[in-house]
């Protein structure tokens, strides 16, 4: 007897092809059967709706929140079974339990927390937590930069670029599936080119992904894709864009000049994949955005505070609301809240992108989904960390129109699962671990806003991760299966 069965179901299997009615059958925390197949202990009626393979964050910062939320609810009620961690250049390894590296981060690895230097300690503190859903890591080059320069600004010697590489290399033996960059971010901004091809390079060798958030996403986007592009031919490494975006009015419509480059890397025979999310707003640390010399006021004027250790009371308002509360001009407003004690910690989100060039990025062939949620819960966070995979199937699957679903499933499980080496995830095939969502195509919705964000989506009916129920008509079992994923390798394993 089968452990458990779905019955009266649309099986969309994640290779892009259309629903098909049958059943289908766990045992043994994989997919025994589909088609017609024999009882289960557990018999789950799908009323016609889609089941398919669990979702595959491709961006996800949630490092830290397996750790300080093992349940993942805000995860596992989209469908995500999986995620990939480590992005934007910040990890939670390597590091050294008597440094703070990892505060380089500034909130992004909101919760990290307990005893361990490398991925193989990583992985264990968070099994001993049961974690609800699959983990896949990047090691972060802010992270090792930090650890290994602290805040230096200038080129490593050959004995810190050797150190890095070894960290970088250690981590990919260890089981993650890249190297990541934030170029944007400090300490990655002070990094050369030549630095980062040095680095990438130790990923290329483990046939591995290089991912990128991008020197420039604004006035600079078209060089900083082309400086991607060079990292990667010259590394050698699967070059990743996450978050493709153009920020900033001035630059709304370059997402198309952007996306020629890469089809010209493509068909010169270079591997480049790229991820979006479905939000016009962007999200991160505050003190990144702004020279408090010379503040930015049009971006201050469509920034909004997420988390504010400094002054709560500020969260889930605007900035240009803020200062007229205080009776403070924008530059002071910002000044403000970033000189304040713990101010570098400020999350926020800022307005920055043309929903016309979201449309456009998921229209591309082979775009994947990420979330780039932030888990720093004590906020009012991005709804995105919340929303992000019913959103894409709510509007732009079934209002918009701009994916079939059958595509849409693809771009979030076995293209993903491909791309970034989670081994027999992302199809719906025998033998395969049994990751699955069960959803209904005609209510799935995202119902999270800028002004309540910690709300679940309508429309998933049932999570299976590894084989067990996890998630079941808006009840989160407590299940605790996830596993602690290695790049095209089996699971890790504390046994």
């Amino acid at each position: 007897m089968h452990d458990i069965v779905f019955r009266n179901v649309n099986l969309i299997d994640g290779g892009g092809g259309p629903a098909e009615q049958g059943d289908l059958a766990v045992a043994d925390g994989r997919i025994a059967e589909l088609g017609s197949v024999g009882p289960g202990r557990v018999e789950i009626d799908g009323q016609g709706m889609v089941l398919a393979p669990g979702f595959i964050d491709t961006h996800a910062h949630d490092d830290g929140a397996f750790l300080r939320h093992p349940d993942m609810a805000f995860k596992l009620a989209q469908g995500v079974t999986s995620v990939v961690s480590g992005n934007c250049g910040f990890s939670a390894i390597p590091c050294s339990p008597s440094d703070q590296s990892s505060s380089a981060s500034g909130g992004i690895l909101a919760g990290l927390e307990g005893e361990f230097t490398d991925l193989e300690g990583y992985f264990s503190s968070v099994l001993a937590r049961k974690p609800a859903i699959n983990n896949m890591m990047l090691v972060g080059h802010n992270t090792v930069r930090s650890l290994v320069m602290g805040d230096q600004k200038n080129d490593p010697s050959q004995r810190q670029l050797s150190a890095m590489r070894e960290h970088v290399r250690c981590a990919l033996e260890q089981g993650a599936c890249g190297f990541s960059s934030g170029l944007i971010y400090r300490p990655g901004r002070y990094s050369r080119t030549e630095e980062i091809v040095a680095l990438a390079t130790q990923a290329a060798q483990y046939d591995a992904l290089y991912t990128t958030h991008m020197r420039n996403e604004g006035d600079r986007l078209l060089e900083a894709v082309d400086e991607s592009l060079q990292i990667g031919r010259e590394s050698g490494a699967h070059l990743h864009i996450s978050h493709h975006k153009a920020a900033g009015r001035a630059n709304w419509g370059k997402v198309g000049a952007s996306l020629q480059k890469i089809d010209a890397a493509l068909q010169q025979g270079q591997r480049v994949t790229l991820d979006v999310y479905p939000y016009t707003a962007g999200s991160g640390r505050m003190s990144e955005y702004f020279n408090l010399e010379r503040v930015n006021i049009e971006l201050a004027e469509v920034v909004r505070i997420a988390s504010c250790p400094a002054f709560r009371h500020y969260e889930g308002k605007m900035l240009v609301d803020i200062a007229k509360a205080q009776d403070l001009s924008l530059s002071d407003c910002v000044r403000h809240i970033l000189m304040a004690p713990k101010g570098d910690r400020t999350l926020c989100i800022h307005f920055i992108i043309d929903e016309a060039d979201i449309e456009t990025n998921l229209a591309h062939a082979d775009m994947m989904v990420g979330s780039d949620g932030i888990p720093d819960l004590r906020g009012r966070p991005h709804p995105r960390l919340f929303g992000t995979f019913a959103r894409v199937l709510g509007r732009y699957v079934r209002e918009r129109g701009i994916l079939s679903l059958p595509e849409a499933v693809r771009r979030m499980t076995a293209l993903s699962a491909q791309t970034f080496g989670l081994l027999e995830r992302g199809r719906l095939c025998p033998g395969y671990w049994a990751d699955l969502v069960l959803f209904d195509p005609d209510v799935i919705i995202d119902t999270a806003t800028y002004d309540e964000p910690q709300q679940s989506p309508l429309g998933v009916r049932a999570v299976v991760v590894n084989g067990i129920v996890a998630y079941q008509n808006g009840v989160h079992t407590g299940a605790g299966s996830g596993q602690m994923l290695r790049y095209r390798r089996s699971e890790f394993s504390t046994r």
